[in-house]
């Protein structure tokens, strides 16, 4: 683990001009400010205050005094800014004035669920398949949902016009401590996949928001925006976060079948965790009104609440991954806040464990029931699932449905291009 002194001596070495002291609000977005070395005894001391209505990107006026506590272990230079002068970032806790862990903020939320795991001897291992689309920007530097190319799944460039792109993403990726395992164009015109190894399950989350903050970073380098909406375009695959998750105890991985007979009692049960809980998980990993149109549109993503040890449409998988059996969960995308997703997941899956849950037979719909068909459904569902809100603790949980509702209502009193096209003219 990191020192204070260690910090400071990377800065000093690195020629570290800026540092950038990093967060995701409750709803994913990555916050930041940036301070110069003359502020970082100040930070290194967790003396850093902001404006806390920042945890809810201005959707809700919190009025506690918040903090940033740097983890000195996730400090990293960013290789894509200047050599000389160099900008370094680390991802930050948020604590409130009195020293105690702020109850809104995600990461505290995933790392409560981690500590509840390792009380039983349990913990996990986590690789994300993090999928997203390269458009072209328009004459002003906006990002638009135009793509010129053709490229399908696997195909390579000149046809693959973000080539080049993803390429440098993975080499900045590498230099940042990533260890990256593949990249490829995905099945949709534009849409690019980047796999990272498995790690544990707080660094998961934060790799998956740095490794979206440096693929749009890159990307705009290219004159491209990357976008992680889940469904930007009309009868296209849309973009998943796909989790693999492994679950060890005493070193031994609990979904490994090491005698060949099928399912171990913890995928099994882990598997009928999230099935009892999915609708109002979708609220949470599937968490905006778009989210819905990737699900419901089919095109690879997750029709029904069932699980498969093949195929791609499932929402759950069962399958080997690096060498090992995971339980690849397939529903929710990149919209999420990791930690919150990865947090409810987690907690989902431990519950199916300790009652025994059920899930549905291979290939079957679990207890007929479909997924949410739309955001209000799987917000409705969050209010009446008591686990999925105590992990998020009543206050959040509160606020998180009564916002996102707001979401769904406002969508509603929008009138959409397809309403004009199709009635317009005949009504």
């Amino acid at each position: 683990m990191r020192t204070k002194e260690d910090i400071l001596q990377i800065i000093e070495d690195e020629d570290v001009e800026f540092i950038r002291l990093q967060f995701t609000d409750v709803w994913g977005n990555l916050k930041n400010i940036a301070i110069t070395p003359g502020q970082i005894e100040r930070v290194l001391n967790n003396m850093y205050s902001i404006e806390s209505a920042a945890l809810f990107d201005g959707l809700y006026d919190y009025k506690e005094e918040i903090y940033l506590y740097p983890d000195l272990d996730t400090f990293v230079i960013l290789p894509w800014r200047p050599q000389q002068g160099k900008v370094g970032k680390m991802i930050c806790d948020v604590f409130l004035e009195n020293g105690t862990p702020c109850p809104m903020n995600p990461r505290t939320i995933l790392k409560n669920v981690i500590k509840e795991a390792e009380n039983e001897g349990i913990s996990f291992m986590i690789n994300p398949d993090c999928e997203f689309f390269l458009f072209h920007t328009d004459d002003n530097g906006n990002p638009t949902a135009v793509t010129h190319e053709k490229a399908g799944y696997l195909d390579v460039g000149p046809i693959d016009f973000g080539e080049n792109a993803r390429r440098d993403m993975v080499l900045t990726l590498e230099e940042m401590g990533f260890e990256i395992e593949s990249s490829h164009h995905q099945k949709a015109p534009a849409q690019h996949e980047i796999d990272f190894a498995q790690d544990e399950t707080l660094a998961t989350a934060d790799n998956i928001t740095t490794f979206k903050f440096a693929v749009r970073s890159i990307a705009k380098r290219f004159g491209l925006y990357a976008t992680f909406m889940p469904k930007p375009t009309n009868n296209e695959a849309g973009s998943g976060m796909h989790l693999n998750i492994s679950m060890y105890k005493d070193g031994v991985n609990l979904f490994e079948d090491y005698d060949g007979a099928g399912l171990t009692e913890y995928a099994k049960y882990f598997m009928g965790g999230i099935m009892a809980h999915a609708r109002a998980l979708c609220a949470i990993t599937n968490p905006i009104v778009n989210s819905y149109k990737r699900l419901l549109a089919g095109c690879h993503a997750p029709g029904h609440i069932d699980w498969k040890k093949t195929g791609e449409c499932s929402f759950i998988k069962v399958h080997k991954n690096s060498g090992e059996t995971k339980v690849e969960l397939r529903f929710p995308d990149s919209a999420a806040n990791p930690y919150l997703a990865i947090a409810v997941c987690i907690a989902a899956g431990m519950d199916g464990i300790k009652n025994k849950l059920e899930p549905s037979k291979e290939d079957e719909i679990y207890e007929g029931t479909r997924e949410p068909g739309n955001l209000l459904e799987a917000v409705n569902s969050l209010k009446e699932d008591k686990l999925i809100c105590d992990v998020l603790g009543d206050n959040l949980a509160q606020i998180y449905i009564d916002i996102k509702t707001d979401e769904w209502n406002r969508y509603m009193y929008e009138v959409s291009d397809w309403e004009i096209k199709k009635y317009l003219s005949r009504m």
